[in-house]
């Protein structure tokens, strides 16, 4: 592949580690941490509800309504004020996984890229994320959803981050924990790097990322 002139990231999960949440959202369900899994999809599940059907309301506001949602189905009382406590302060405040810093940094000193995110979060809280995780130096830019209202996958989501970039599809890389992401970035014609972080896998019914890594810093080694 030739050496893109951008790369996008992916935020939640791909360099920040969702652990604090689960430890507060396993809280809010009486203990059961092994239903973050379970809420996330949810969430991700009514973001593509609102972008299909037209509507919007923010990751915290679709995250909490969630939660909601999976504490019924356990037969948990909770209410939204509830949901939005267990979510948006740690959500806001995630560390960085251990490769994040080491790999941003060595593509950074690369020099050859132009480094921004684009999340599904609104502008003020992946603002505080980057912020909080002592990531938001590393980046040119910060793009998000909020002014458009599609989420990813939508390909408007990428065509986005592309116009304002002024590149083409193929020299803009996007780097995802989730084979969601990468189907719609390559949809759209980008190049595309799958960061296998623990219990995330490929999506069979789709192209095969260019790139397939353990971790951020073998994609600097690899890109370099």
């Amino acid at each position: 592949m030739p050496a893109p002139k951008a790369i996008i990231f992916d935020v939640n999960e791909t360099l920040l580690s969702l652990a604090p949440l689960k430890v507060s959202v396993g809280e809010a369900l009486d203990g059961r941490e092994e239903l973050l899994p379970l809420w996330f999809s949810t969430m991700l599940h009514y973001s593509l509800v609102e972008t299909l059907s037209g509507t919007y309301h923010s990751f915290g506001e679709i995250g909490s309504a969630a939660l909601v949602m999976v504490a019924e189905t356990q037969g948990i009382e909770m209410s939204m004020d509830g949901a939005r406590a267990a979510i948006i302060p740690p959500l806001r405040s995630l560390p960085a996984h251990a490769d994040v810093l080491p790999g941003l940094t060595a593509l950074r000193k690369d020099g050859r890229f132009q480094m921004v995110t684009l999340t599904n979060s609104n502008d003020a809280g992946v603002t505080s994320q980057l912020t909080k995780a002592g990531l938001i130096a590393l980046f040119d830019k910060v793009y998000t959803i909020e002014s458009l209202k599609k989420y990813k996958p939508h390909p408007d989501a990428y065509q986005k981050v592309l116009t304002d970039l002024q590149l083409k599809p193929e020299e803009v890389l996007m780097v995802a924990a989730h084979a969601w992401d990468l189907a719609g970035a390559k949809n759209v014609g980008l190049q595309t790097a799958f960061v296998a972080r623990p219990g995330k896998t490929l999506y069979p019914n789709a192209a095969r990322p260019d790139y397939v890594v353990k971790d951020l810093q073998e994609l600097a080694e690899i890109l370099k």
